[in-house]
């Protein structure tokens, strides 16, 4: 069914539910998982003064994915899945879309957050991922209290 599922990861809890189904749906099928991180870098051009500064940003954002990688690796690791992490820069719709393409995966799981009663009005990466994506996407989303008590934790 499926012997490759994409997991991509922004290191928010929504990612974490998202990699802990996709890891236990990938220990169920004896299936790969690959793991995204996608750097949204900002594509304004900047004064050559602040070019350092864009640097450590770039710095900063590639460490991040570094670890929230790993961390979804030692998950499926935990769970006796193999898992190949990768790090894009773009746009984080397109390029989950385009490494699934490119990589030839079977699915995707990946995570939304709560938008509220009333839903988001311009719309998720995940329900952009999904109509873009020629692969089956399954979403998870933390429920109501699970984002309420978020928001009590912080």
């Amino acid at each position: 069914m499926y012997d490759t599922i994409l997991i991509p990861t922004d290191g928010s809890d929504e990612a974490r539910k998202a990699a802990q189904h996709g890891i236990e749906l990938a220990a169920t099928l004896g299936a790969t998982v690959h793991t995204l991180y996608v750097m949204d870098l900002p594509g304004v051009p900047r004064a050559l003064s602040i070019r350092d500064d864009e640097e450590q940003v770039r710095r900063e954002y590639r460490e991040y994915g570094e670890r929230v990688t790993e961390e979804v690796g030692e998950m499926a690791s935990d769970a006796g899945v193999e898992c190949v992490t990768a790090l894009k820069s773009g746009t984080v719709h397109e390029e989950i879309v385009r490494y699934a393409d490119e990589e030839g995966v079977d699915a995707i799981v990946m995570g939304t957050g709560y938008q509220g009663r009333f839903g988001a009005l311009l719309g998720t990466v995940a329900e952009k991922v999904v109509r873009l994506s020629t692969v089956p996407v399954i979403s998870t989303k933390l429920s109501e209290s699970e984002a309420l008590s978020q928001v009590s934790d912080s």
